[in-house]
This record gives C-alpha cells, sequence and structure tokens, in this order.
C-alpha cells in the first residue's frame, strides 16, 4: 500500500510511518483488505464518503464487509474517541451503523449498502406502493430521532441532512456521521429532521410529491409544541402532523 492506495489511507498528507501505524489500527480490527470502491474519489481512487474528518473505505474482514472510517491527517481532532462514543450511545437505542470497533485513527462500522435518502425517494417514481414505502421508513426515521431526543444525544447534522440518511434495501433509515454529535448541547434531532424533511429545500419537494403537500402552519405549530415539552403526547402530535 505504499503508492497511491497508501496515500488514501494518508489523505492529504502522506506519511510511511504513520501509513503503518494505520495499516497494524486496520488488521487490530480485523481488516483483512481493502476495496475501494464507491460514489467519492480520493487521488482518483473510488470510496464510499470524504469528509471534513476522516475518509471512508469498505474493508473486507473474516465475517464480512465493513465501513472503515479513517482519520484525515488534517482532521481538527486527534482520535476518533468522541465519534465511537457517540456511535455507541447511539447504537444503543438502535441507531445508526453498528459499532464493530475503534482505534485511535480508525472506526470499524457495518457496512449499509443502499442510497441515500432523496435518491432513494427518486428511484421509488411513481410506482404503486411508493407513497406507503416513503411513509413507513419516514416514520422510522423520525421514531429514532425522537430516541436519540430521549437519551439528550444530539446528532448535530440533521437540519442539512442529504449525505447523513441511508435507505438499505430493506427500507430500513440509517443516520450516519456522529462525528459532530454531542451529549452536552439541547437535542434538537426529531425538530431539525423535520425542517428538513417537510419544510423547506429539494428533499421536502422529492416528499410533497409523493405524499402531497401538509399545511406548513400546522407544522410549525407542531414543532413548536414538540420543542416546548418533548414527551410522547407531543410527538405523537407532530408525528400525525407530517405523515397524516
Amino acid at each position: 500500500m505504499e503508492g497511491e492506495h497508501g496515500r488514501v489511507i494518508c489523505y492529504p498528507k502522506y506519511d510511511h510511518e504513520e501509513l503503518q501505524r494505520r495499516i497494524a489500527e486496520m488488521r487490530l480490527l480485523g481488516a483483512t483488505a481493502l476495496c475501494f470502491v464507491g460514489e467519492k474519489t480520493v487521488n482518483n481512487l473510488h470510496v464510499l464518503g470524504k469528509g471534513h474528518v476522516g475518509i471512508v473505505i469498505l474493508g473486507c474482514t473474516s465475517s464480512g464487509k465493513v465501513a472503515l472510517k479513517v482519520r484525515r491527517t488534517d482532521a481538527d481532532r486527534a482520535g476518533m474517541e468522541h465519534e465511537a462514543e457517540m456511535l455507541r450511545k447511539a447504537n444503543s437505542v438502535s441507531v445508526g451503523p453498528r459499532l464493530l470497533g475503534s482505534t485511535g485513527n480508525l472506526l470499524a462500522m457495518r457496512y449499509i449498502k443502499g442510497l441515500f435518502l432523496p435518491k432513494w425517494i427518486e428511484t421509488l417514481g411513481t410506482k404503486e406502493n411508493a407513497a406507503r414505502r416513503v411513509r413507513n421508513t419516514l416514520m422510522n426515521l423520525l421514531e429514532q430521532c425522537w430516541r436519540l431526543d430521549e437519551i439528550g444525544l444530539d446528532h448535530g447534522e440533521l437540519s442539512r441532512a442529504p449525505k447523513h440518511i441511508v435507505v438499505d434495501g430493506n427500507d430500513r433509515p440509517f443516520l450516519l456521521d456522529f462525528e459532530t454529535a454531542s451529549t452536552t448541547r439541547r437535542v434538537s434531532n426529531v425538530t431539525s429532521v423535520c425542517q428538513y424533511l417537510f419544510m423547506t429545500g429539494e428533499t421536502a419537494r422529492l416528499i410533497d410529491r409523493v405524499l402531497g403537500q401538509r399545511s406548513k402552519d400546522r407544522l410549525l405549530f407542531a414543532l413548536r409544541a414538540y420543542k416546548r415539552n418533548r414527551r410522547r403526547e407531543s410527538f405523537g402530535a407532530l408525528l400525525r402532523t407530517c405523515l397524516p
């Protein structure tokens, strides 16, 4: 992995000793090979994801495929411990891809094969059961955000979430990227994702085309009521407004 592959593992500043450390960490997590596939590219090689903190690469282990998030050498944090802790907490309420292990520079997560939410909705087109499938998936997603609110874990990126929600082949939504998540700031998962899904933007327009438009005034009223009183009753009223 000294050549172009090593420069992806040690992106953007290559260092031979750092590469060897990262390869050793991959082996500790059970990775036996890497597969350079995906929609993003780094140094002309395909990867699953590319962000400000890490590069996500498909890895192979004796138990199957995993998503390996490798810390960028220019990341604004010294390690991946915080994200591992946040993902582990999310997993405790069945949210997010399952954390399989972590080291200072790496997270190993269950590989979720699927499509980002807007693309998934587009693939449904005008199929007869499109509305039912979208409604059920969004209901599942909102319930996940409710559970995060309940445990005091704020994702932090759900008001702009085109790359943070993926839907698998069984229409199950998964929240990704807990790198900016926090347990100290006020939680806003439900309200943020509702604004993203139902208020403004291309994803909201896609959902309106499939499910029909809903009253923005009623939605704002329900969001404010939930924000004032984050109880199950106000969440239920919000669900009925968003997904009647």
